[in-house]
């Protein structure tokens, strides 16, 4: 399975991803990596249908998304992975899925975070999985949108 993508937007599949990252991923598979929301037949459901034309999408747990990266029946996957939060990007990096870069779209406000852009808010659960896949050597860049320039996260969480 090649790795064309790895993003953090908690809305996971929606128009932009959708129309935009999965034409600059150049990516044949959308996998959603959530244990939460692979419970959630409705949540499920919902964002199966609203992959674009051409793609294949999944709703998957995370040791399920290990499992899927390390079998040779997935080999032809070119593959963007959503996350909804960087502790389950870190459980997957750490069940031994070789992630280089995450690029993080959007992370919406809730109480107990912080904003640190316009898209993205975090938590100290959050801070502590960035600071953990930042000394793994992973890239850490927030752009919602591709066109956008990159934003390096670690420096945003210097400013907090």
């Amino acid at each position: 399975m090649e790795i064309a993508l790895v993003r953090i937007d908690d809305r996971l599949i929606h128009g932009q991803v959708a129309t935009v990252w999965v034409k600059e991923a150049k990516c044949n598979k959308i996998i959603a990596v959530s244990d939460d929301v692979a419970a959630d037949t409705l949540r499920k459901t919902l964002l199966l249908q609203v992959s674009p034309p051409g793609i294949k999408a999944y709703v998957v747990t995370i040791n399920k998304a290990i499992e899927a990266y390390n079998n040779p029946k997935y080999s032809d996957f070119k593959t963007l992975f959503l996350f909804t939060n960087p502790t389950d990007v870190l459980r997957v990096v750490e069940g031994g899925v070789p992630i280089r870069s995450v690029n993080v779209g959007g992370m919406c406000f809730k109480e107990g975070k912080t904003q640190i852009t316009g898209a993205v808010s975090v938590n100290q659960q959050d801070v502590d999985a960035f600071r953990k896949l930042h000394e793994k050597g992973i890239e850490l860049e927030i752009r919602k949108v591709a066109s956008d320039p990159k934003i390096n996260l670690i420096t945003k969480l210097q400013d907090m």
